[in-house]
């Protein structure tokens, strides 16, 4: 990637707090952070994309119970220059403040640890990401759909989001965003999902923008493992 040295000043963030249930349910007995695509965790490929494109200083949150994910990462994650936060949140809004307020003061990019997609299509995002205005969110989009209970976003040919929630939409949001290097407006309100945070920020006209990306897999049960594997995505 020629943009290594560019990218070099940004941060990295990985949600992988969640519990996994409904993966834990389909019989896989790992915590979430290692259930392998093709042989390989979770966590494993969100690190080597944040390789790949020059990112290394990178913070992640995992739950108090992913004890078998914080031994991985005290032997895998040679070359970078982690911070490790060890809580269970009582929310993916929580999860996603707690890594937003570590990665403050650079631009930075936050992924969910199942949010699989190759290489090139995260690299894609932060280069297109970075040539918004300075003050701008991005939101990784997708046109494809297979999440139980997608976010669903309507933009703008500007790339403006207008519309974030509801049943329908252009795209639905695919677990990767940029984040500005400043800190993001805080609400009142008690968001109890990251998803009525972010159609705050777009109601609250915000510069949220979406970016468009090609097939990015959400791995929450045994179909989508397969689905990833059977897509043989360069991860």
């Amino acid at each position: 990637m020629n943009d290594k040295s560019a990218f070099s000043n940004i941060r990295g963030g990985i949600i992988a707090a969640g519990q996994g249930t409904r993966l834990r349910a389909d019989g896989y007995r790992v915590s979430k952070p290692l259930v392998p695509i093709a042989g390989r965790p979770l966590i494993e490929l969100a690190l080597d994309r944040f390789g790949a494109v020059g990112i290394r200083r990178v913070c992640i949150i995992i739950n108090e119970t992913s004890n078998d994910c914080r031994e991985w990462l005290t032997t895998h994650a040679a070359g970078f220059s982690l911070e490790v936060i060890v809580r269970t949140t009582a929310s993916s809004y929580a999860s996603f403040q707690a890594v937003a307020a570590r990665v403050a003061g650079a631009p930075a990019v936050i992924t969910t640890v199942d949010a699989v997609m190759p290489v090139e299509t995260f690299h894609e995002f932060i280069r297109l990401a970075a040539h918004l205005p300075k003050d701008a969110v991005a939101l990784g989009l997708s046109d494809h759909v297979d999440d139980e209970d997608p976010l669903w976003a309507t933009v703008s040919p500007n790339r403006r989001i207008r519309e974030l929630g509801g049943n329908s939409g252009t795209h639905v949001t695919a677990g990767v965003y940029w984040l500005p290097a400043h800190r993001l407006p805080e609400s009142a309100t008690e968001f109890t999902r990251l998803r009525d945070y972010l159609g705050w920020l777009v109601r609250e006209r915000q510069p949220v923008y979406g970016i468009v990306l090609p097939c990015v897999y959400d791995i929450d049960r045994a179909h989508d493992v397969a689905a990833a594997e059977l897509a043989n995505l360069r991860v």
